[in-house]
């Protein structure tokens, strides 16, 4: 008899911890390898919130919290949501978990039933899909494009929808492509939700801050105010206050799915680090000058790739929106030949081929549900941003 579930055999690793750790596993062994996996500032957390944990650990706030946060860090998301997004919720309506993650998944293992379909946009975070699997759902994955700026359109959501549909899941900006929809691109999709009454919509807005040139963020809920009883908003502290090793997100939904999230929490993790609760709550109430100052920062960095990446032989970047991620074709390297002789078939042999020959490490697009593509993380030094292009440049140029 087996030991391990079946569920097991139903998901993957995740492929960006993956890359991350080949890499990092290629430095431990001498190796001149630049990471470009992981999609994690390289700023250090603000000083004034690294101050509140401190002064939470020296004011002895070390015990156990409500199961899904404690009153202040809610409170503080309550005034957030109202002050920024124009959402007004009560804190019985809102989650509180150990990362943006662990929200997204209470929300799935809480709502989901064998046969339940989750509509998911491609390309999509890994980690999207194996959560629906997990859950006993089906992904259905609606497929955009480089041509239409890697967004859903009304119509694709429309073909994706059947009676099965429980959910749609709507990240904007996008990890891996970095698109962000306008508000009328999201009103276009709202309209089509509205004649679907059944499809709840769970908007995973982590990267709400890191938008440029001028783009202004909207969400779901706000868009179209009929849809917030049936809709999870989820944000985190951990992009945009550099705090992803403090393991913090949240959500705001209804009072019912709350509660049912609660639930499946209780019985998992209890309750997120109290002093980690306490440094977002500094995140959220205290200073926000730090966002513009790393923005301008990824700014810099987002254009100094695309630039670069365009002038690399077979490879097409477009411009994203937000995020700190770009997502460029290679579909002009496939079928062509390495320098170790080795033709490239896929997007998994470009980024395996790259990390050998250029020990450049990128996630292959396949893992992200689009191909023939890759995603570069430039949430890192911009020296070795350029070092790292230069690399992908030589390494297509030399392709025969």
């Amino acid at each position: 008899m087996a030991f391990l579930s079946d569920t097991l055999s139903r998901v993957k690793p995740s492929a960006t911890i993956a890359v991350t750790t080949k890499a990092a596993e290629l430095k431990r062994a001498g190796r001149d390898v630049i990471g470009l996996g992981a999609g994690e500032p390289d700023f250090d957390t603000p000083e004034n919130v690294k101050e509140a944990a401190i002064r939470a650990i020296r004011e002895g706030k070390t015990k156990y919290t409500p199961v899904d946060g404690m009153p202040e860090l809610k409170e503080a998301i309550v005034a957030k949501f109202a002050r920024e997004n124009n959402l007004d919720y009560a804190t019985s309506e809102i989650s509180v978990g150990t990362g943006g993650k662990q929200v997204l998944y209470n929300a799935l293992m809480a709502t989901l039933n064998p046969g339940d379909e989750v509509v998911i946009p491609a390309p999509y975070w890994v980690s999207y899909p194996d959560m629906v699997l997990l859950g006993g759902g089906t992904p259905v994955e609606a497929a955009t494009s480089l041509a239409n700026g890697f967004k859903l359109t009304a119509a694709a959501l429309e073909a994706a929808i059947t009676p099965k549909t429980k959910w749609l899941i709507l990240n904007s900006p996008s990890n891996p492509s970095g698109a962000a929809y306008t508000r009328e691109e999201l009103k276009a999709l709202t309209d089509v939700l509205m004649q679907h009454p059944h499809v709840w919509v769970m908007t995973d807005d982590m990267y709400e801050h890191l938008v440029y040139d001028d783009f202004v963020f909207h969400t779901v809920a706000e868009v179209e105010p009929e849809l917030k009883e049936r809709t999870l908003t989820v944000n985190g502290v951990s992009k945009a206050y550099a705090m992803t090793g403090w393991r913090i997100g949240y959500a705001g939904g209804p009072q019912m799915l709350v509660k049912a999230m609660a639930k499946i929490q209780s019985q998992s993790t209890s309750n997120p680090s109290s002093i980690s609760q306490w440094a977002a709550v500094e995140a959220l109430n205290g200073p926000q000058e730090n966002i513009d100052a790393n923005n301008k920062v990824f700014r810099e960095r987002r254009d100094l790739v695309v630039s670069m990446l365009n002038q690399a032989k077979g490879l097409s970047c477009p411009t994203p929106e937000g995020a700190f991620y770009v997502y460029p074709s290679c579909a002009g390297t496939i079928g062509r030949t390495s320098p170790s002789g080795k033709v490239l078939e896929t997007d998994s042999d470009f980024v395996t081929e790259l990390l050998e020959t250029e020990g450049v490490a990128v996630v292959q697009g396949s893992a992200f549900g689009l191909a023939p593509h890759f995603r570069i993380s430039y949430a890192t030094a911009t020296d070795a941003l350029e070092e790292a292009c230069r690399r992908i440049q030589r390494f297509c140029g030399n392709l025969s």
